[in-house]
C-alpha cells in the first residue's frame, strides 16, 4: 500500500475492502490556520470557500490524498474508506470536523443540496426520545441496509458520514454490505421485477415535494450490479413489486457477509453509493444517550 507522508494507510480490521486513512498530528496542526480563515456560515453561503479548504488539505500531502481517495472509492474491489485524525485533541471540535469533512468531500466531488437541512451537509442527533418520521433518529430500532439518494433527482455517487460526538453510547454500530459479497445478489439482480421502475417518495421531514421513479437494480459499465434501495420509501405499484421488495429486504438483513464496525468520534466513512449498502445496529437503551452524525452526499467530479 502506498506510503504518504503525514498519513497512516492500512486495511480495515473487519474488511479488506475498506481502507483506513489516519491523519497524523502534523497535518492536523497545519490545517488549523487555513480552517480558521472561514467560519461555517462562509462555507455554507460561499461554495468556492469549500474548495479553498479542500486544497489546503490536499496540498499538505503533495496532492496525493485526493488521488488516493478517488482511486479507492471508484474501485469496485474496495469503494470505501474510513478517514480521520489519528489522535483527538481539544482543538478538534465539531466545527473543525465539519470543515475536515467538507475538505474531504470536495476532493471527491460536488456535494448535493440536502433539502432536509437546507445546505450541503446535515447534522443528526440521536437521543433517547424521538418523534421524527424516519428511522434515522430512532435509537432503539435497527436501521436496515440501504443506499442514499433513492428519492431525489440529484445523482448520488457517494456518501460521507462523520461521527461528531457521542456520549453514554453502547451499540449503534455501522453495518456495511458490498454487493459482490451479498449471497443473494445474483438471484435478486436477475429477477426482472428488480429492473422495473418503482415509485419512491419520502416523509415530510425530507422537504422533498416530488416523487421519482427508478428500478432497484441497474448495471455498471462492466455489467456488474448497482443498487438504489431503501426500505422506507418505495411505493409498490402491485403485488409483484411488493413481494419483490419483501424478498429483497429479508435477503439483505439475513446476509452473513455484513461488515459491522464501530466508527470512532472524529472519523468519517465514505462509500460508493452504487455497490455499498449501509445501516445501523440498535443502541442499548439509555436515557442519557446522545450521538451526533454529519452527512454529506454528492456526485463525482467529471474528468
Amino acid at each position: 500500500m502506498e506510503k504518504i507522508a503525514g498519513l497512516t494507510i492500512s486495511e480495515h480490521n473487519n474488511s479488506k475492502r475498506i481502507i483506513n486513512i489516519d491523519i497524523e498530528n502534523e497535518i492536523i496542526e497545519k490545517l488549523i490556520f487555513p480552517f480558521n480563515k472561514f467560519d461555517l456560515t462562509a462555507l455554507e453561503l460561499k461554495p468556492f470557500t469549500r474548495f479553498t479548504i479542500a486544497k489546503s488539505l490536499d496540498d499538505l500531502t503533495d496532492n496525493k490524498l485526493s488521488k488516493l481517495m478517488n482511486s479507492i472509492i471508484r474501485d469496485r474491489t474496495t469503494g470505501c474508506f474510513v478517514i480521520g485524525p489519528k489522535n483527538i485533541t481539544p482543538k478538534i471540535n465539531d466545527k473543525f470536523l465539519i470543515k475536515l469533512s467538507t475538505a474531504i468531500a470536495h476532493l471527491i466531488g460536488t456535494p448535493n443540496h440536502d433539502s432536509m437541512a437546507g445546505k450541503y451537509y446535515a447534522r443528526f442527533v440521536v437521543k433517547h426520545e424521538d418523534k421524527s418520521d424516519s428511522y434515522l433518529r430512532k435509537a432503539y430500532r435497527n436501521m436496515d441496509l440501504h443506499t442514499d439518494g433513492t428519492y431525489v433527482k440529484e445523482v448520488t455517487d457517494w456518501l460521507l458520514m462523520t461521527k461528531i460526538h457521542e456520549k453514554n453510547v453502547e451499540g449503534g454500530e455501522t453495518a456495511m454490505l458490498h454487493l459482490d459479497d451479498w449471497e443473494h445478489c445474483e438471484d435478486l439482480y436477475n429477477d426482472p421485477i428488480g429492473k422495473q421502475n418503482f415509485i419512491w417518495g419520502s416523509p415530510k421531514s425530507k422537504n422533498i415535494n416530488y416523487k421519482v421513479e427508478h428500478p432497484v437494480f441497474s448495471s455498471d459499465e462492466n455489467g456488474k450490479p448497482n443498487i438504489s434501495y431503501i426500505d422506507q420509501f418505495p411505493e409498490p405499484k402491485n403485488m409483484e413489486q411488493g413481494n419483490f421488495l419483501q424478498r429483497l429486504s429479508d435477503a439483505l438483513e439475513e446476509s452473513k457477509n455484513k461488515t459491522v464496525t464501530k466508527l470512532s468520534v472524529g472519523s468519517a466513512i465514505i462509500a460508493n453509493n452504487y455497490f455499498w449498502l449501509h445501516g445501523r445496529k440498535p443502541f442499548k437503551e439509555n436515557e442519557e444517550l446522545s450521538r451526533e452524525l454529519l452527512r454529506i452526499r454528492g456526485s463525482f467530479f467529471i474528468n
